[in-house]
């Protein structure tokens, strides 16, 4: 079984309402099963609710990977139930800050007074930080290969290519595009792959606007899984102010382009 399930699709903070209820609030966490093996991917405000359901199944052993800290990447780490269990044991890794923080480090700064009320030594899990370096391969369990790359994003970022059992999943966030060209790093991760999950924060329109802050469109999805021989392509990290009426006109304008593009929704699981 390769399975992935979406836990937190929204980017920059999370939303909460009427109008963002069918593709959800949560920001980013996407959980991949890799037969019995359970990888989550970001801390985002989804990561509570993914706390919850492992606990409740009874899992024990987990991997936790950063892409990067911002906020929204980081914020449900607090809040995952998990940690405070003593028996989770849980491997959390980066590796976008490499050289100038530990994962130790970012974990035990952003879990401390005054941002939040206690420090880590609350915790009864087994934390073990994992730190690398963008381009290591990393094999965090039996049969499972993950490629790592450096992201174009302010403060850096981490992307993901997953193999297990022949097929591939490739995590491309956060990103920021040149318009005109096709990032090769992009390409790399994408080549070929069952699924890539894409940050699509921005449509083109919007980009003059928002150059900088180190995100992409779908537009730029569609072109680049066009190029990579990409079967499918889930657009994520969606604008907070992008409302469900915004995301379901989005969506069909990627299907229209590109058969196998959807727009990523909380709560959401895909079989590869």
């Amino acid at each position: 079984m390769f399975q992935v399930k979406f836990w937190g699709v929204r980017g920059s903070i999370p939303v909460s309402g009427p109008e963002f209820e069918r593709y959800g609030g949560n920001t980013a966490c996407i959980e991949v099963r890799c037969g019995d093996h359970k990888l989550l991917f970001d801390a985002g405000s989804g990561l509570r609710e993914a706390g919850l359901a492992l606990l409740e199944e009874g899992v024990t052993d987990v991997d936790l990977f950063f892409s990067h800290c911002h906020y929204d990447h980081i914020i449900g780490l607090p809040f995952f139930k998990a940690i405070y269990y003593p028996r989770i044991n849980l491997n959390i890794w980066s590796g976008h800050l490499a050289g100038k923080m530990s994962t130790r480090q970012i974990v035990e700064q952003f879990i401390s007074p005054p941002w939040f009320p206690v420090k880590t030594d609350i915790c009864e899990a087994s934390l073990n930080f994992r730190d690398f370096h963008a381009g290591d391969v990393l094999r965090p369990r039996p049969g499972i290969t993950i490629q790592t790359f450096a992201l174009n994003h302010p403060g850096g970022c981490i992307g993901y290519r997953i193999e297990w059992q022949g097929q591939i999943l490739s995590l491309v966030f956060d990103i920021e595009h040149e318009p005109g060209t096709l990032d090769p790093v992009a390409l790399e991760l994408m080549a070929g792959a069952d699924l890539a999950i894409y940050d699509a924060t921005y449509v083109d329109d919007e980009m003059q606007r928002y150059r900088g802050f180190g995100h992409s469109t779908w537009q730029q999805a569609v072109k680049l899984a066009t190029e990579a021989g990409t079967k499918q392509i889930a657009l994520f990290h969606h604008a907070p102010s992008r409302t469900d009426h915004q995301m379901e006109e989005l969506e069909q304008a990627a299907k229209a382009a590109f058969p196998g593009a959807f727009a990523a929704r909380d709560g959401q699981l895909i079989n590869l």
